[in-house]
């Protein structure tokens, strides 16, 4: 299951994004923000990290106006990896390497159509298990 938050500046991309999933028949939870009135991304970042530290997510994609915010917040948590990517081949990249289980996106930097694009290449994206990739993961933890 995929979780999905963001404050009022990544809403009209969470709409984009959410259309996409189902779509795609993938399953997941909206943690809101559910309009464009100001609101604190913190908050959301928290809901979101929280259902992937509880096991009830797998992975989770936050947004805000430049995902620098929810991208910061979500890594406070120990098994937390977002990964703020603007471009496919970091999420490619973020996947393979950093097995990142928290996408951020910029609502005010990244396009729809680019943001679908680096949502697809990321949740499509495997964890590469190269021994130097996983020994630079539990050197993380």
């Amino acid at each position: 299951m995929i979780a999905i938050g963001c404050d009022q500046a990544g809403f009209a991309l969470k709409g984009v994004i959410i259309d996409y999933l189902k779509e795609k028949n993938l399953e997941y939870k909206d943690y809101g923000t559910y309009s464009e009135e100001s609101v604190d991304y913190p908050v959301y970042a928290k809901k979101v990290a929280e259902a992937i530290i509880s096991g009830e997510a797998d992975k989770g994609i936050l947004i805000c106006g430049t995902g620098i915010g929810v991208s910061i917040t979500a890594n406070r948590y120990k098994e937390i990896r977002c990964a703020l990517c603007g471009d496919v081949f970091s999420a490619k990249a973020t996947r393979e390497h950093n097995d990142s289980n928290v996408l951020a996106l910029g609502g005010r930097v990244v396009g729809p159509g680019l943001a679908l694009e680096i949502v697809d290449a990321w949740l499509n994206t495997e964890f590469s298990h190269i021994e130097r990739h996983q020994r630079r993961l539990d050197m993380m933890s």
